[in-house]
């Protein structure tokens, strides 16, 4: 957190490793969002996700959400299979390829827990690039 002064307090000190090409995306990214540290932007990514994931935390009974997921066309078996594990909730898919990336956007229907458990296991899946989850 920061202070009036600027100043970062009872901030702990964390190493990453990253790809070089992952640093690169990073150091853009910093600069084209105006971030002033590299940390400041990875908390922000942190934070981000965290909010995402406890407002899937709080879900019970039954809902309906969007998933918007990337990752690379030849990757593909691997995001089939979990499709294939959660076809009890997936109720529309729309697939789309451009520059060797595949685009899906799965509208789920079901308990709160198996959409919970879609969206572990899509973000846990080293195939993904990218997925978001939006509860309506």
């Amino acid at each position: 957190m920061e202070n009036p002064s600027g100043k970062v307090n009872n901030m702990e000190i964390i190493s990453i490793s990253m790809d070089k090409n992952t640093l690169k995306q990073l150091n853009r990214t910093q600069e084209k969002l105006g971030f002033k540290s590299r940390s400041k932007l990875v908390r922000a990514g942190i934070d981000s996700l965290m909010n995402e994931y406890s407002a899937l935390e709080s879900l019970r009974g039954r809902n309906d959400a969007v998933f918007t997921v990337i990752y690379q066309h030849r990757r593909k078996d691997g995001f089939g299979n979990i499709m294939s594990r959660f076809e009890d909730i997936i109720t529309t898919e729309i697939h789309q390829h451009s520059n060797g990336n595949c685009l899906r956007i799965l509208i789920v229907s079901g308990d709160a827990e198996r959409i919970i458990e879609l969206f572990r296991t899509i973000k846990s899946s080293k195939e993904i690039n990218s997925v978001s989850c939006n509860i309506l």
